[in-house]
């Protein structure tokens, strides 16, 4: 049976060279999420506050042995975050955590995630928590392929974090990385 043809052929050398890779539609989506993102988000937090009593979400600052960071772009929201997702009911912080490491990253864990802290994202609602890991100890065990929801990934050294990495994802990583003080807000 002949191999078919690998419909990201970009994404696996710039992911051996440890470039960052965006694809080629995220400039197109990009514009239309920008146009989108206050709707879809209204709506995604209405339905949640019902559906909900309280949002909480994880978030992951995975640091490999050149100190560099992963950052994750994705189709419905604007800039460069930390991985992570909502924590689903019935599933515990841990547990969420590496479900959304493994969808956004194809990243596993190899020892425990150190808590960095527990943060109130009023930005998105009066509801929403953010639980934010460090990971140090890691395997990533393939490139990311991008798809529906990640658009862009990489490893970022400190003072080449593109220029559209979130504000609470900056400031995640000065936090960690000892530039300051933590703070109680996303």
């Amino acid at each position: 049976m002949g191999r078919r043809p690998d419909p990201n052929p970009g994404a696996a050398m710039m992911a051996q060279c440890g470039a960052p890779f965006v694809n080629e539609r995220a400039t197109l989506l990009d514009r239309i999420r920008r146009a989108c993102e206050p709707a879809i988000r209204r709506v995604l937090h209405s339905y949640w506050r019902f559906s909900r009593g309280l949002t909480l979400g994880v978030r992951a600052l995975c640091i490999d042995e050149a100190n560099r960071i992963f950052l994750v772009k994705h189709s419905y929201v604007s800039g460069w975050h930390l991985p992570g997702g909502g924590v689903e009911p019935g599933e515990t912080v841990i547990d969420a955590l590496i479900r959304e490491l493994a969808e956004e990253g194809n990243i596993e864990p190899t020892a425990p995630p150190m808590l960095h802290g527990v943060f109130f994202n009023g930005r998105v609602s009066r509801r929403d928590h953010v639980v934010v890991f460090v990971l140090r100890d890691f395997r990533q065990t393939a490139a990311p392929v991008p798809n529906s929801e990640i658009v862009g990934h990489g490893f970022f050294k400190l003072d080449a974090l593109p220029n559209d990495t979130s504000a609470g994802t900056r400031a995640r990583i000065i936090e960690v990385m000892g530039r300051a003080s933590a703070s109680e807000r996303w």
